[in-house]
């Protein structure tokens, strides 16, 4: 049967090693060869090195011969990995697990109820918080760190041995795994987590957005409106968190940056460190208008940190600004982004903010004067223009009690109403 072949097959391999060491023992001695004779040493030690290779191949085949009648036996592959990398790998040479053990495992990880969903924030930067490093970035999702890599030598793995925390999930990929045995978990009680980590729509849900707020409730009880939700304010970030809250609630911007696809292609030029703007206000918007937030508010930390690299310092959360010049700037620079560097190019930001006005201009004559000629005729030039201002209301001539100011209420329709009669009056008319 098989174990006599098995044991047939182990002596006949035994065989074959003997057989050729002794082969190479023969021919390879030079004191066999006569020493007064070199060119006929020469030519022997020659012959035995083609029969020792001849030989050893007729071993090759006879054995390749041999093992096709050999009932089939398990063949035990090393395969090393560095510790370091985290490339698509084997599981079962990887974590050390059969097949089978591995599905079991990947599909009933005891460590799943450890998992801390209230204190899991991915608003900042994913950076490991040991080396800084953007690669291979991991979320602990028992304390909510960041760490990088899961092989034996990097943080992640020392951390899930140190604090015994062992269910980890790849801010890029969505897998998670557990450390340190270092398998795949699938399990669908993780997909909130990776859905509140990259929030994804179809284009019925973006549609749906243009007629109604959905009411939604967040992990820890509190309701809050799909869209409306509260920015924090980290130091002195207020006037660009006003400017990034109306941006996300225009219609046209908002449509097309909760696809992703949209700006995923976009090229920029060489050295350009444009494109994380494009990305970190995709990011924002889609956070904004997740139906599925663990939280009622969202911290902007990765969007500002954007701006203050792209505006190179220009714009900064750490002191007070103006909004007025943060918001030309964002207008322009994400056109520019989107646009990849052609600024004469149409963008959906030109499409939907920039408009065109008639400036008539007419020298005034001095008093006493008619203004007669050519220098006092009204010239008309038209001037491209992404947002105008509006005319405030006056601040009120009386205080009161501590001299403070009465902020006057108005309505915002009052203040364009003067904007909104002459489009209507234009497109009435029809020129």
């Amino acid at each position: 049967g098989g174990s006599f072949k098995l044991s047939y097959y182990n002596e006949y391999k035994s065989y074959l090693s003997m057989e050729s060491t002794k082969r190479r023992r023969l021919y390879s001695n030079e004191d066999l060869l006569p020493k007064d004779d070199e060119t006929k040493g020469s030519h022997i030690k020659e012959e035995s090195t083609e029969l020792i290779l001849k030989t050893e191949k007729d071993d090759i085949e006879n054995h390749s011969e041999y093992t096709k009648n050999m009932p089939d036996s398990k063949v035990e592959v090393k395969q090393e990995f560095s510790d370091d990398s985290d490339e698509e790998m084997k599981p079962q040479l990887k974590s050390g697990f059969s097949e089978s053990e591995l599905k079991y495992k990947s599909r009933n990880c005891p460590y799943l109820d450890t998992i801390q969903r209230a204190i899991l924030d991915f608003d900042f930067e994913k950076l490991c918080s040991v080396s800084l490093s953007n690669l291979n970035v991991y979320a602990c999702l028992i304390c909510g760190k960041y760490f990088q890599g899961r092989g034996r030598t990097t943080h992640a793995y020392t951390h899930s041995v140190h604090e015994n925390h062992h269910v980890f999930l790849n801010l890029k990929t969505l897998k998670a795994y557990c450390l340190p045995d270092n398998y795949e978990i699938i399990d669908a009680t993780l997909e909130d987590i990776k859905y509140v980590l990259k929030p994804t729509f179809t284009k019925e849900e973006i549609v749906s957005m243009r007629f109604a707020h959905k009411v939604c409730r967040a992990l820890d009880g509190t309701s809050y409106y799909q869209g409306i939700q509260g920015l924090n304010n980290i130091k002195a970030n207020d006037y660009m968190n006003v400017i990034l809250m109306s941006l996300c609630h225009v219609c046209p911007l908002r449509e097309f940056f909760l696809d992703e696809r949209n700006y995923d292609n976009v090229k920029l030029p060489p050295g350009s460190i444009m494109f994380p703007l494009i990305q970190r206000f995709g990011d924002l918007m889609r956070k904004l208008w997740n139906p599925r937030n663990f939280r009622s508010h969202i911290s902007p930390h990765e969007m500002l940190q954007a701006v203050v690299l792209c505006s190179k310092k220009r714009f900064q959360f750490t002191k007070q600004g103006d909004p007025i010049p943060f918001l030309s700037w964002l207008l322009n620079s994400l056109h520019y982004t989107l646009t990849g560097g052609k600024i004469k190019k149409s963008s959906v930001v030109f499409d939907t903010f920039q408009g065109k006005m008639k400036v008539h201009t007419r020298k005034v004559p001095p008093p006493g004067e008619r203004g007669v000629g050519k220098e006092y005729e009204t010239t008309t030039t038209t001037s491209p223009f992404l947002y105008l201002m509006l005319n405030l209301p006056p601040a009120p001539l009386f205080t009161e009690d501590g001299d403070h100011n009465i902020i006057p209420q108005v309505l915002s329709r009052s203040i364009s109403l003067k904007i909104i009669e002459y489009t209507y009056l234009k497109n009435s008319i029809g020129t």
